[in-house]
């Protein structure tokens, strides 16, 4: 078990040691891992290994992907409505794409090997989940360093005139996310990493479980999204 404020093991397994600050502590223990509280809700954290598990890392490497293959996109737009469009020219802004791609690849490599190095290897998650929806919220202590690791990427995005930079420091500040079962599309399950996809519209919700929870957590989750489509098991 590990504390939900700094994300350490605890000494000695019990209640206390998952449940968040200003929450009912009394309840039933469903497994090793899950409390159910008075109130209803079932909670648990999950600590994420950053070295061993790619989810975060594929995360923040997805959403460059897309802001340079946007990026191309519109460079492609604008030969179109200028009309020099050629075969090399559109070769040689490949090339230019390709090798901004690794430059970037290779930043968000190194940064993401800092970030975990400040996060002593683990993002460290509660839970907190009902009938009508769950709530993934960064623990205490590491949600403050991601909301200073966000601001100084925002500053450093505006210094430089990078919008990337600063919309990457928005999305690193954000420490908390909650999911309304009801508004709720896509539910997609990669039992190999632990994870759970619980995607809405503007909202994509990452859930993790252990493995003896997972298919518990899955079900519940599936269950109580009536207007979701049901993705395939991944990796």
């Amino acid at each position: 078990m590990f504390c939900a404020y700094c994300g350490a093991r605890a000494a000695s397994a019990g209640v206390s040691a998952d449940i968040p600050s200003g929450t009912a502590v009394s309840g039933s223990k469903v497994s090793e891992n899950i409390i159910l509280g008075e109130d209803g809700k079932y909670r648990w954290v999950y600590p994420l290994n950053l070295f061993k598990n790619p989810t975060v890392f594929l995360l923040i490497y997805k959403i460059f992907f897309f802001i340079m293959l946007g990026l191309f996109a519109f460079m492609f737009i604008l030969d179109l409505f200028e009309g020099n469009v050629s075969l090399e020219r559109f070769l040689g802004e490949l090339k230019v794409f390709g090798i901004i791609w690794l430059v970037i690849t290779a930043l968000v490599a190194i940064s993401y090997l800092i970030y975990a190095l400040i996060m002593r290897g683990k993002y460290v998650v509660e839970f907190e989940m009902d009938e009508r929806g769950i709530t993934h919220r960064q623990i205490r202590i590491q949600a403050k360093k991601a909301k200073a690791i966000g601001a100084a990427a925002i500053i450093a995005g505006i210094l430089t005139g990078s919008p990337t930079a600063a919309g990457a420091g928005i999305g690193a500040a954000r420490t908390e996310m909650y999911s309304d079962f009801a508004t709720v599309r896509k539910v997609k399950a990669y039992p190999l990493r632990s994870l759970i996809k619980v995607n809405s519209l503007l909202n994509h919700n990452q859930v993790y479980a252990y493995k003896e929870d997972f298919a518990f957590v899955k079900e519940y989750i599936a269950s109580r999204c009536s207007n979701a489509k049901k993705g395939r098991a991944g990796s």
